[in-house]
């Protein structure tokens, strides 16, 4: 949690209505971008991902097998059908799943330099407990737990996973008057999930067609970015949030200029974090977009009211 700046501001705009948009149900109304259900990343190694989510962090096997041909369709992916995947979800069984699909040309990714998603941020209950269990696991702290400076019930770190991912654990204590999502079990589910590209104002485009509320960019200090891109402390870096309701938000990040476009394999995925599935109100159906960043935007209508 590091958009604390982002979160607070009075200046809140509702995205724009496009009218064109497949994703638009009716003519004339807007469709509204719910819960976070699904965050994919392709992986060299199954195994130990499933290792270390479980071991480590609690999570639960839900669904080990083969991408199927549909999936893979909707994903615009079709190399990956009859691909090994397995998807995991946290140890309450609250429902975004983490999905992983075997990819060998993924080996050597590093979250934070590369445009497209890069980061899910998780809700724990007690991130300094977590942090200790944490010591000599295959998951590298890269940022010691810290409270934030105006809502010091919020505590959170960062850490790469095995296959080079980034996670943001943070615990959300009472108090803070945010809509924020609350851990269910020592280490909760997805409420954040974060893309990086090389202009934050035309990320946003992808989200306009939607009625949710968003945040404008501000400027702030990020460590962890300018520790990616050896770049001083203080180096300020511009972010916007998407508001999801449920708890969650998108939040998009303008990178440094010394990051890079990621390299898709034919007919897959990018390598690490390569999609996010969102509910989508009033629709039905699934349909892909794609961000500014090479994002992908998986929607999934429920046809009816939020759940």
């Amino acid at each position: 949690m590091r958009a604390e700046l982002a979160m607070t501001r009075p200046t809140t705009t509702q995205a724009r209505a496009g009218a064109e948009d497949p994703t638009v149900p009716q003519a004339g109304r807007a469709p509204v971008l719910g819960r976070i259900l699904e965050v994919t990343y392709t992986v060299p190694d199954l195994a130990a991902i499933e290792a270390a989510y479980t071991h480590w962090l609690g999570y639960r096997i839900v669904e080990r097998g083969l991408v199927t041909e549909a999936l893979a369709r909707d994903w615009d992916a079709p190399a990956l059908a009859g691909r090994a995947q397995l998807a995991l979800e946290p140890a309450a069984g609250e429902s975004v799943l983490l999905r992983f699909v075997a990819e060998p040309l993924a080996a050597g990714w590093q979250a934070l330099r590369t445009f497209g998603w890069n980061v899910s941020e998780i809700v724990v209950e007690d991130v300094d407990a977590l942090a200790g269990r944490l010591a000599g696991s295959p998951f590298r702290i890269i940022g010691d737990p810290a409270s934030l400076t105006r809502f010091p019930m919020i505590r959170a770190m960062q850490a790469l996973g095995p296959a080079g991912e980034c996670l943001y654990f943070t615990q959300v204590g009472a108090g803070s008057g945010l809509d924020l999502a609350r851990a269910q079990a020592p280490v909760g589910r997805v409420f954040i999930v974060v893309a990086g590209g090389p202009d934050v104002q035309r990320m946003f485009d992808a989200y306009t067609p939607f009625a949710n509320e968003i945040d404008p960019p501000v400027s702030t200090r990020v460590q962890v970015i300018s520790r990616a891109h050896d770049l001083p402390g203080d180096t300020l870096h511009a972010h916007g949030l998407v508001k999801l309701g449920h708890g969650s938000l998108i939040e998009l990040d303008e990178y440094p200029a010394a990051a890079t476009s990621r390299p898709v394999p034919p007919g897959g995925l990018p390598p690490g974090m390569a999609v996010v599935a969102f509910e989508v109100r009033g629709r039905v159906g699934s349909a892909l977009l794609r961000g500014a960043a090479g994002e992908r935007i998986r929607l999934v209508g429920t046809n009816g009211g939020e759940h």
